[in-house]
């Protein structure tokens, strides 16, 4: 299997440095409700719950990369992705929790 076809999982730091240098579109795969609390800053908020891949906004050549409260649900995410014949492969791994646990700003 490709990398392309296989979830790959950023740890903080790195989705950290990635969002910085402008090479990734982060999409919260959250509810509303939970983004509204705490996000990271300029994520973009898909809830999983009605998540469709062909409504993802465009990435402007940038990577997409999934993010959600612990993992579970933008691994989920990029399994629809993958399905519907898309590229989107990256997620946050441990999602928003593992990101405030490194110490990494949020947005409240």
């Amino acid at each position: 299997m490709s990398q392309a076809n296989t979830l790959i999982e950023l740890e903080p730091a790195e989705l950290a440095d990635r969002l910085e240098s402008g090479e990734v579109l982060l999409v919260d795969v959250r509810e509303e409700a939970e983004f509204d609390a705490v996000h990271i800053d300029g994520a973009v908020l898909m809830p999983l719950s009605v998540f469709d891949p062909a409504a993802l906004p465009d990435a402007d050549g940038r990577t997409i990369v999934f993010q959600c409260a612990a993992g579970g649900r933008s691994a989920r995410a990029v399994a629809a992705c993958l399905a519907a014949g898309l590229p989107h492969s990256h997620h946050l791994r441990g999602g928003i929790r593992a990101w405030m646990s490194a110490g990494l700003p949020t947005v409240d």
